[in-house]
């Protein structure tokens, strides 16, 4: 009966989390405890195969053997039996450190997460018949934003009969371009949609260090 419950439980924990999961989080049963499986890796009683091909915690080929004589090892060595290459056949087992390797692999995604950086796309918006104060503004904040390592959208926005005069625009953008030289590399070439003429520069690996 309480077999019978846990296998219901069972089914409906893999209908509810999907195909993949329900493959991944299995349950078995050892007198009445639940015991779920590693999503990462199958380790100790979990793997299930007659056989493995085992390696040593040093990376040594120890060669095809079975299971129960693979977890024996393990237990004489106070090491995890870990399987590393589900697919292969048969599945190559490793003994390690379980603990110790999963603490580990999450200090290094933690530290590779804190140095990672989100760039961003900032906009300046411009029109041809801007002064020059509102440009030289415009190119400040440019600049700043490449400076904080994102990209810059310098777009120039025509209205009307500015539409007949697009070569003032690309002219400005490239005057923009040219301003931040020194910062920045344009991606592209100035390029028209619509009503709107825009580029893109890039900071340089040089400004960002």
């Amino acid at each position: 009966m309480e077999a019978h419950a846990s296998y219901i439980l069972a089914t409906v924990f893999s209908l509810c989390t999907g195909t993949f999961l329900g493959i991944c989080f299995f349950v078995i049963l050892f007198g009445g405890v639940c015991v779920i499986a590693s999503p990462a890796h199958q380790i100790n009683e979990e793997i299930l195969d007659k056989e493995v091909r085992l390696i040593s915690e040093d990376g040594e080929q120890m060669g095809i053997l079975p299971i129960a004589e693979a977890l024996e090892q393990a237990m004489q060595r106070d090491l995890d039996l870990v399987k590393i290459s589900p697919n292969a056949n048969p599945p190559v087992c490793k003994f390690m450190d379980y603990g110790k390797y999963r603490f580990e692999q999450t200090k290094r995604e933690k530290e590779a997460k804190k140095n990672q950086r989100i760039v961003e796309v900032k906009e300046v918006r411009m029109s041809p018949s801007i002064d020059s104060n509102d440009f030289n503004v415009k190119l400040r904040n440019a600049q700043r934003f490449l400076s904080e390592g994102n990209r810059v959208k310098v777009t120039v926005r025509f209205r009307g009969r500015e539409m007949a005069h697009t070569d003032i625009g690309k002219r400005l953008l490239m005057k923009f371009a040219e301003s931040c030289t020194e910062t920045a590399s344009m991606d592209k070439e100035p390029k028209l949609e619509g009503r709107h003429m825009h580029m893109f520069l890039s900071p340089k690996k040089e400004a960002k260090k």
